[in-house]
């Protein structure tokens, strides 16, 4: 499709008259019914060109803004995966959590005077089952208000997102 711009009908004629026989008579020659119909004609295809281009930069936007869409939905489709690889195992996570609760509650059953070298099953069990983190627990002097004093269930992350918060007594003040 070659582009057009706006085409003019220009009319030539060509006779033996001069110009200044021209201007004498004053009026300009009229238009044959054939002319005016070439003319005609023209105008249409120029409507019809404009309106080719414009339909022409309607899909093009359409198809640029389709070829946007799925490279989002692409991008959007990966980062999903891997969040499923990362975090697939977080409901099993959440299943064992209530079973480690119970062993830890199991293990401060435990009185300390039966953890000897009598009993070792029990110690080698308390002691693989005592869940220590120092970096996490800080001792708390005094009682002031909004303080810590009683953790009743460990929190839990998974790739630094929660699991589940931690369950915890606050002091009032």
């Amino acid at each position: 499709l070659t582009q057009l711009s706006h085409v003019s009908w220009q009319r030539q004629e060509y006779s033996t008259i001069t110009e200044e026989q021209k201007s004498e008579t004053g009026a300009p020659p009229e238009f044959t019914e054939n002319e005016k119909k070439l003319k005609a004609d023209i105008e249409l295809l120029n409507k019809e060109l404009i309106d080719l281009k414009s339909h022409k930069n309607d899909l093009e936007d359409k198809y640029k803004r389709a070829l946007a869409d799925g490279e989002n939905l692409r991008v959007r489709l990966i980062k999903q995966i891997e969040d499923a690889k990362i975090f697939g195992i977080q409901g099993f996570c959440k299943d064992l959590l209530e079973v480690a609760d119970i062993l830890g509650k199991a293990t401060e059953s435990v009185p300390k005077d039966e953890l000897t070298e009598k009993n070792p099953h029990l110690k080698t069990l308390y002691e693989g089952l005592k869940m220590t983190e120092a970096q996490l627990h800080k001792e708390v002097e005094g009682k002031e208000p909004g303080t810590v004093v009683v953790v009743s269930k460990l929190g839990y992350k998974l790739h630094e997102r929660v699991v589940r918060p931690a369950l915890v007594g606050v002091a009032k003040g």
